[in-house]
């Protein structure tokens, strides 16, 4: 049982790959996502890999209490930290004011609403509804006229006060709280805009970038493999984890979950990398802790 839970933020520096294998579809190397929703992910195994890794780094006084053993031990005892998935948040999108928009949409509140909620949090703001062909926002930055236009599509503005609330409460909580991001902060509340949830979810299955690479020869500098596509999760890109711990399982290590929590957290993770292509600048993101 858990008795230790808080929520790990995951915002995207840089494109992000977090892939799921080769695909017989229009992308070769395309990023993983949920099953029956088709919203993008990071799943938890990749997550834990990631904090594992940074926990052996800086050589974590309990690492084997916290992560588990390594593989060829792995029957010894379980670690004590669980990750959850890393769900999306916040995706942005081209706007034709205001250059781009957070969208969300109600559904991905309302989850968000409620995994916060088993980790203890309370978000304290209720998620309005948004009738189709809608978008919800604070105000006029998104507005070209009297539309939103997000990509190509046209979106007819509803202001509501809820929408300000939420990017307050979002750019308090859950974005980096350093100088850099103090610009971000201050724009959130401004750009955020509520989706219908069907158009939230093309947009995060159509609108992801989508590179296109080559293998050269080291030698002969001429094209060693052909062409392949890769999918990535754009920059701004906001995702939420829940973290949970329970008790130590290790034999000589007594830490109640609380204290698993407190030895992670005493890492002060800020920048890491996940997903793939590491070498080429990919992946860096911004964990910040509720």
């Amino acid at each position: 049982m858990f008795e230790a839970t808080t929520m790990l933020y995951v915002y995207v520096e840089t494109p992000l790959h977090a892939g799921s294998g080769r695909a017989l579809g229009n992308v070769d190397l395309p990023i993983q996502r949920e099953r029956v929703t088709g919203y993008p992910i990071v799943q938890a195994s990749s997550l834990k890999g990631r904090l594992r890794a940074e926990g052996r780094v800086r050589e974590m006084s309990h690492f084997e209490a916290v992560f588990g053993p390594d593989s060829d031990n792995a029957d010894k005892h379980a670690g004590a930290l669980s990750p959850g998935d890393a769900k999306i948040l916040l995706f942005p999108v081209r706007s034709l004011a205001g250059v781009f928009a957070w969208t969300t949409s109600a559904e991905v509140l309302r989850r968000f609403q409620r995994d916060a909620r088993m980790v203890g949090i309370e978000p304290g703001w209720s998620v309005p509804e948004v009738a189709d062909n809608d978008v919800l926002v604070s105000g006029n930055a998104l507005k070209a006229g009297e539309k939103v236009v997000l990509e190509e599509f046209t979106f007819t503005p509803k202001a509501d006060q809820a929408v300000r609330s939420i990017g307050q409460w979002l750019a308090e909580n859950a974005l980096p709280q350093t100088d850099e991001y103090d610009y971000w902060q201050r724009e959130l509340s401004k750009r955020l805009a509520i989706l219908p949830n069907n158009d939230f979810c093309d947009f995060v299955t159509f609108s992801t970038e989508v590179a296109t690479r080559i293998k050269l020869d080291p030698e002969t500098k001429t094209v060693q493999e052909g062409l392949w596509t890769e999918e990535y999760l754009p920059t701004d890109t906001l995702l939420y984890a829940p973290l949970m711990a329970t008790r130590a399982r290790k034999p000589d290590v007594q830490m109640t979950g609380q204290e698993v929590l407190d030895e992670f957290k005493a890492l002060d993770l800020t920048r890491t990398h996940l997903g793939g292509n590491e070498t080429v600048g990919r992946g860096s993101v911004y964990l910040r802790l509720a």
